[in-house]
């Protein structure tokens, strides 16, 4: 409702008007309720006309709230003509499962990350709108960027922006990867606190979908076992599972030397300084340990028990002098068939290596051992079956390859030379069925709890779920743009995205899977009828309610009309 004054020569007045749009998409107005003329409302309203038009705007507002009141169980009619043609490129669905990520992204305060950023740099688009759409998409519809920009055109809110546009601004994303990355920790304290007591890191590789290096492209150990060039990504999440940092660096490069510049990047840059590093063994060298010795920082690693020292290894495979986790009684391995199966045993060695006083952990699992056992039980059979067929002559290195377990002979007892024959290695699977069942954990925190040192451990499994959800989910790999700019702003969008995916996750609860949550936001689309408003195409159930409470808006009604999307748009960007 607004306000609608009219002049003539005898007096001047005041109405209550109602806006409207026709079918024809024009807009126009009709008089709800008239107020009364200046000469009539100046005796009780006055003394001045400004203090008249005060209490008619205070009209128009109460008539606002009545009507709203009024009509909301009101039906609406549309009238559909069966011999109209539709208009050229008149578009009837739209995606509005962004909104919800649109939610995040505004609490994150990006949009003030971005006008900050153009402070510093001369360019004519909307930085904001390009930003916030290469996230919505990576989470809805993750592609390459020319499909991004197509896919945009499918929101309720169309792109403002070129896509010549969406190319260069991901230079400047590249150029402020740092800065975002900081500005966005600072500020998902409003969204949750963040456990960074313990931060898990790790390191995972992405491939292209060429054949010649090229920058940071290079040939690495992929773990898709691809021959193609591969980038590495290092990434830091805290102890809820919520990204904190990454980096990109050469698929050629040891993955061990990308802690220090990443982590000192977060002590100096996010001011968290007093925290335990968690990764696993592959992340664990002694200089990561001695970094990680420092100031108030401790390390939570896996170690390898294969690798250990010889006397360390001796007494890791001795079952005597272990404890039963839940109430640290003491047993022997010998008698676990008179145990539960569900029980966790371990025992402590302490140990020194490179300065740094360390306790070893050594856990046993009986579960985890017949797994292991059933697991390899099944190699061994393959392998016989590889002896039989004389498929066994091609040299693998694969180290879960039943190749393993095959022993090669090719002299007689005189040295003399002879046949090659094969045999299974009874002595290989003796050995590798020592180390059923066991796990091996080593911390510089000395007097902290075996229970608290193992969970902290357990939850690694969080970082790896990160990466697959970047690679499977996301579609972050095979990459497919080229310069090196390029590419780490595509990092920092599948980075964002994840960020954007871990905070809805966690505003729900952690009720719901990744694939749940990301394939109903992808339902949910909405028919435009006739210029008039939208109609939910998606199916109401506990996931939408729960999406609504959790983003303080709501889509779920059999009809919204134009005005109200546009506040249901404005309340997901918190206005």
């Amino acid at each position: 409702m607004n306000l609608h004054i009219t002049k003539s020569k005898n007096a001047e007045s005041f109405y209550i008007a109602k806006s409207y749009v026709k079918n024809n998409g024009c807009t126009s107005s009709v008089i709800v309720r008239k107020l009364g003329t200046l000469a009539e409302l100046l005796p009780e309203h006055g003394p001045t006309r400004d203090d008249v038009i005060a209490w008619c705007k205070e009209e128009c507002r109460l008539e606002t709230l009545k009507y709203k009141e009024e009509n909301k169980e009101k039906s609406v009619q549309i009238t559909f003509h069966a011999d109209r043609q539709l208009d050229y490129n008149d578009k009837k669905l739209f995606q509005g499962g962004y909104l919800f990520a649109q939610s995040i992204y505004y609490k994150l305060q990006l949009n003030k990350t971005c006008r900050k950023i153009k402070s510093r740099h001369r360019y004519g688009y909307d930085l904001n709108a390009i930003l916030s759409d290469l996230i919505y998409n990576r989470l809805l519809n993750p592609q390459s960027k020319l499909s991004a920009y197509k896919a945009a055109q499918d929101y309720l809110e169309k792109p403002s922006y070129e896509l010549h546009d969406v190319y260069r601004a991901l230079i400047v994303l590249a150029e402020e990867s740092d800065f975002i990355q900081a500005e966005v920790f600072k500020n998902s304290s409003f969204v949750t606190k963040r456990n960074t007591g313990i931060l898990y890191y790790d390191c995972s590789n992405f491939y292209f979908e060429i054949e010649q290096e090229d920058g940071d492209r290079k040939y690495g150990k992929s773990k898709e076992h691809r021959p193609n060039p591969i980038v590495q990504m290092g990434l830091f999440i805290d102890g809820d599972g919520i990204p904190l940092a990454f980096s990109v660096f050469p698929g050629n490069q040891n993955e061990q030397t990308s802690l220090k510049p990443l982590e000192s990047k977060i002590l100096q840059q996010f001011g968290c300084d007093k925290f335990v590093y968690c990764s696993d063994a592959g992340l664990a060298s002694q200089s990561n340990r001695s970094f990680n010795h420092m100031g108030k920082r401790a390390f939570i690693v896996t170690q390898s028990i294969k690798k250990l020292h010889k006397e360390d290894k001796e007494l890791a495979l001795n079952g005597k002098n272990f404890r039963r986790l839940s109430d640290h009684k003491k047993i022997d391995l010998d008698s676990l068939e008179r145990e539960g199966t569900d029980q966790l045993y371990y025992k402590e060695i302490p140990c020194t290596s490179g300065n740094l006083d360390q306790r070893l952990i050594i856990t046993y699992s009986p579960k985890y051992a017949a797994y292991q056992k059933s697991i390899r039980d099944a190699q061994v059979e393959r392998a016989k079956t590889m002896i039989r067929d004389g498929s066994c002559k091609k040299n693998r290195k694969n180290p879960n390859d039943p190749a393993r377990f095959i022993d090669r002979l090719a002299a007689t007892e005189d040295g003399e030379a002879a046949d090659i024959h094969y045999c299974l290695d009874e002595e290989k699977v003796l050995e590798e069925s020592r180390y059923d069942g066991l796990y091996a954990v080593c911390t510089d925190l000395l007097d902290d709890e075996v229970g608290e040192i193992l969970k902290v451990s357990e939850g690694r499994w969080r970082i790896e779920e990160c990466f697959r959800i970047m690679k499977t989910d996301f579609s972050a790999r095979p990459v497919y743009v080229q310069r090196d700019d390029r590419i780490k702003a595509h990092f920092l969008i599948c980075f964002l995205a994840l960020l954007h995916y871990r905070l809805l996750e966690k505003q729900l609860g952690g009720k719901y899977t990744c694939s749940e949550i990301l394939k109903k936001l992808r339902e949910m689309n909405f028919v435009d009828l006739q210029q008039q408003g939208f109609i939910p195409t998606y199916t109401r159930d506990k996931l939408t309610d729960d999406l609504h409470d959790a983003c303080g808006f709501r889509t779920d009604y059999q009809f919204i009309s134009k005005s109200r999307m546009k506040e249901i748009q404005k309340l997901s960007k918190g206005r």
